[in-house]
């Protein structure tokens, strides 16, 4: 872990009454960051009482050049647009582009599919149920762009040089932060939030498996099953039960299984 100081300007500071604020840091185009997704999702379940949080994009400096031109262009695939889209997804709300990253990430790692062009990431924009007329004014927009060079200028203020990071704040401005570098046990992230705030967090219970998959729109056994502290066998179970209803689909996956919700519901 690092010590790191807080930025200097944050214009997207929500609900103060939270007590700790996180950045994570995410590289659309690593693998790693799509490890991280799940880390999030469960952190927003258990212990979203306590914090705020802030997806910054973390690209490499040859990814980042012509990005308004891009963005405004037709059909030219570029390798920022990933991170565009994301931040165009954002201004429908932190919600829609957090599963407008996520399901970005499995395009991208689960389907093997190219995410650099405009048809894919408007594909992957009504996929997840978001305004697409919106989206698409927004992402040809230059206030997608710029909000992705803000984030960029964050990552260097802030000297984060790696993709995934976490970056923990407590609400004091003076006080330094905790960066977290790569993927790490769960039970990491949970001590760090602790540690800042002073005290045990108490988890939130979990939501209905049905109101989880209009969240998060997809989830692997081992997630749900740590979620609902249950083993790997007893959440297939239910999961299965939902498969035959008709109301998830299920995607094998390098050895675990995809779940999400179907399209019709």
């Amino acid at each position: 872990m690092t010590l790191i100081p807080k930025p200097s300007e944050n214009p997207e500071a929500e609900h103060p009454s939270k007590p700790l604020e996180l950045y994570v840091f995410i590289d659309p185009g690593d693998p790693k960051c799509w490890e991280l997704i799940p880390v999030l999702r469960r952190l927003q379940i258990e212990y979203d009482r306590y914090f705020t949080y802030r997806v910054i994009m973390k690209m490499a400096m040859s990814t980042q050049r012509g990005i308004a031109q891009a963005a405004g262009a037709s059909h030219v695939p570029h390798p920022a647009l990933p991170a565009v889209a994301i931040k165009a997804a954002e201004f429908q709300g932190k919600r829609a582009g957090f599963r407008y990253l996520s399901k970005l990430l499995d395009y991208r790692f689960l389907k093997g599919r190219d995410v650099s062009t405009q048809e894919t990431l408007i594909e992957i924009a009504d996929r997840i149920g978001i305004d697409v007329d919106e989206f698409i004014q927004d992402f040809r927009s230059v206030n997608a762009a710029k909000s992705f060079q803000c984030d960029l200028y964050i990552s260097r203020e802030m000297e984060v040089d790696n993709a995934p990071s976490f970056v923990f704040f407590n609400n004091n401005f003076e006080d330094e932060g905790l960066m977290v570098e790569g993927i790490h046990d769960y039970a990491i992230y949970v001590k760090v939030l602790e540690e800042l705030l002073g005290e045990q967090l108490e988890k939130s219970i979990p939501p209905s498996l049905d109101e989880l998959f209009k969240r998060f729109d997809s989830l692997t056994t081992s997630e749900i099953a740590a979620i609902y502290k249950v083993n790997v066998r007893t959440a297939e179970r239910e999961l299965k039960k939902r498969l035959l209803q008709r109301r998830v689909e299920c995607v094998p996956f390098s050895g675990t299984k995809l779940w999400r919700r179907k399209l019709d519901l």
